[in-house]
């Protein structure tokens, strides 16, 4: 075991420590994420699974919506949600965070952005502001262009076309999928017509379309444009009884241009989330270090070895 250890620490350039006690009782070993569907998510699920299935843990991914999402872990039925956006989905989160189904255990991504979105040519053309788009009513076909229903995006709309807010209660809602949604956009971008629909960032979106935020949604989408940070969220039960994989979520920060990166890959090459995410972290192993600062091995080795050396080995 010795010579074992000193051999890994020559070909990782990490010390390796001797043995510690496991830390996770059984059923921590499976880690239950979940998926809402969004290209973002899906980076970020890839990067953690690929970690955590390094060093021992056996995550497994649900795609689900967002109001099942937090539904399956107000069950127990989920552990982890790692793409909750503030302050633009506090609100459909309040309910299940004061019901004790899901705790932030810390921010995983600063300098987010979430608002509605217009192509380059429509904003030159005066749809700037929150207060245009019933301006342009008409060539709009009265659509705003948006997620799938449920999303905290959509309730916010929602809310606005209910409220007439700006204008917009004569609006209809288009609730699909993320890619429907761009389709959309890209259909309206061929035919150079105007469109307004969700936009966030990071996402390969702000490369694939010349497009601009609108101003004027700060009392519904946050100030600076839907400024935001993106939360992890872990069942209380899990972090309770998990104080391993607890501190593995907690040390979890992703970067703009790291998940911008992943999920540029996905768009253009096609592959997968974790596909996506293992070829980052190969040419990216440095991140680890502070990621699995004061983690083990679900069977309580240190894990910065095991983990550069299970995503380097292929």
């Amino acid at each position: 075991m010795k010579l074992k250890r000193i051999i890994l620490a020559a070909l990782t350039g990490v010390a390796v420590p001797a043995a510690v006690s496991a830390v996770e009782p059984a059923e921590c070993r499976e880690v239950r994420i979940g998926d809402g569907g969004w290209l973002d998510n899906a980076a970020q699920n890839g990067l953690v699974t690929n970690v955590l299935g390094a060093i021992g843990y056996d995550p497994e991914v649900s795609f689900l919506a967002l109001g099942v999402i937090l539904q399956s872990m107000k069950d127990g039925n989920l552990d982890v949600f790692l793409d909750s956006w503030t302050p633009n989905s506090d609100a459909t989160l309040r309910p299940y965070i004061d019901a004790g189904a899901i705790r932030n255990v810390g921010t995983n991504l600063e300098g987010g952005r979430y608002a509605l979105a217009v192509p380059s040519y429509a904003f030159e053309a005066g749809l700037k502001d929150f207060a245009d788009i019933a301006k342009f009513q008409e060539e709009l076909d009265g659509k705003i262009h948006a997620l799938e229903p449920g999303n905290d995006s959509n309730n916010i709309l929602v809310e606005m076309i209910e409220q007439d807010a700006f204008g917009l209660g004569a609006f209809t809602l288009v609730e699909a999928s993320e890619q429907a949604m761009l389709s959309a956009v890209d259909r309206a971008v061929e035919q150079h017509k105007p469109i307004v629909f969700v936009g966030w960032s990071p996402h390969p979106m702000n490369v694939r379309f010349d497009m601009e935020y609108l101003s004027g949604g700060d009392d519904w989408f946050g100030p600076n444009y839907g400024s935001a940070s993106v939360w992890t969220g872990l069942r209380p039960g899990y972090a309770d009884s998990c104080p391993n994989a607890l501190r593995f979520f907690q040390n979890l920060r992703y970067s703009i241009e790291m998940l911008s990166a992943v999920m540029q890959t996905m768009d253009e090459e096609g592959k997968d989330g974790e596909a996506a995410a293992k070829e980052w972290l190969v040419a990216n192993p440095e991140v680890l270090k502070d990621w699995l600062d004061g983690v083990t091995t679900f069977d309580g080795q240190a894990a910065l070895p095991v983990a550069r050396a299970a995503l380097l080995a292929e």
